[in-house]
């Protein structure tokens, strides 16, 4: 089939980030995909390479002439389309399947809303009906954006070289922590030097915000350069501790099976508070060990919602607690699967 995705770069990592995972994916699967941007820099060091056979990228501002539509719309995280190729969809016979792939979140609505219906009433897409389709966490979502190769090559994935090539040597004790953040909580510091810690900062504020900063001993810190999507999951493979921020590296973060903090991006409204709350349930469940206890005060610390606790939380149940979410995890389908079986199915 022939698939438009459109996207709305917000901030030039995560939108752009999550669509280029799945437009990848879709193409790798034998789909025909149009990838429309209103923003492509960022692909230029995202991407690793030029997109593969079967995906093409396509300026947002064509798509108001363009005279095709394909068999599948997707209207990623509500970037309303171009009203000209919405009117081409209503003209198009059949008419296209369009999906409104929404925001990752472990929220109950998301399990209410999952391949809900929106009929069109008026404007150019009227008589049309859009589908949501909500990423989550559990049977009743559309699960999470996974290669079918990806466990296998972790399991291959020999990180000392690795770290090699970007000039990186891990001394001997020293635990990896990867830091992708917003912001830096300059009171993490003290809580990492339990042991000696080498700080990978991705590209960002955290960077100037280290150089500012004396760290506390036994602590050091590199800065990294912008790493294609490929290579930030291997720095994730090869960190003992990883630090993200938004969903496509949260999404990551998981998959790698390694001890996480999630800082997720703060709203105004407070919106965000709930949302860290939801996940947190679901990762953590029922349990009110001490450990668990310890991981939502990190958690919600990390994201200026609570004090900071005396501790980090246990390293080797932290490990073995990834290990089993990301298990559980990869029992459910896969986000492209589902939705080509979902357009399958119901088209």
């Amino acid at each position: 089939m022939h698939w438009d995705l459109f996207c709305r770069v917000i901030d030039n990592y995560g939108d752009i980030g999550v669509c280029w995972r799945l437009a990848r994916e879709l193409a790798a699967r034998g789909q025909e995909v149009r990838l429309w941007l209103d923003d492509a820099s960022a692909l230029a060091w995202m991407a690793g390479g030029p997109p593969p056979s079967g995906l093409t990228v396509r300026a947002w501002g064509e798509a108001a002439n363009e005279p095709v539509v394909g068999d599948v719309v997707i209207e990623s995280f509500g970037c309303d389309l171009p009203p000209g190729f919405v009117a081409r969809m209503a003209a198009r016979q059949p008419a296209p399947r369009w999906i409104n792939l929404e925001y990752l979140s472990a929220e109950s609505y998301v399990e209410r809303s999952h391949r809900l219906h929106s009929p069109q009433f008026s404007g150019p897409g009227a008589g049309l009906s859009k589908q949501f389709f909500y990423p989550g966490f559990t049977a009743r979502t559309g699960g999470l954006l996974r290669e079918p190769s990806l466990a296998a090559e972790q399991a291959a994935f020999d990180a000392p070289p690795w770290l090699a090539t970007l000039g990186i040597e891990r001394r001997p004790g020293e635990r990896v922590l990867s830091l992708f953040a917003y912001r830096l909580a300059p009171e993490l510091l003290p809580l990492l030097a339990d042991q000696p810690t080498l700080i990978l900062a991705c590209p960002g504020a955290v960077q100037s915000q280290l150089a500012e900063l004396t760290l506390p001993e036994g602590l050091r810190w590199q800065a990294l350069p912008f790493l294609s999507q490929p290579a930030f999951d291997r720095l994730l493979w090869a960190s003992d501790f990883n630090l993200v921020r938004g969903e496509d590296s949260f999404v990551r973060a998981q998959w790698a099976g390694k001890p996480f903090v999630w800082q997720i991006y703060p709203q105004d409204d407070g919106a965000h508070g709930p949302k860290l709350e939801a996940f947190l349930d679901l990762y953590l469940g029922s349990e009110s060990s001490q450990f668990a206890t310890c991981t939502r005060q990190l958690w919600r610390a990390w994201n200026g919602l609570a004090a900071w606790p005396n501790a980090l939380p246990d390293a080797a149940m932290a490990r073995a607690h990834a290990l089993k979410w990301r298990q559980e995890l990869a029992l459910q389908p896969d986000l492209a699967s589902q939705l080509l079986s979902f357009v399958a199915e119901s088209g």
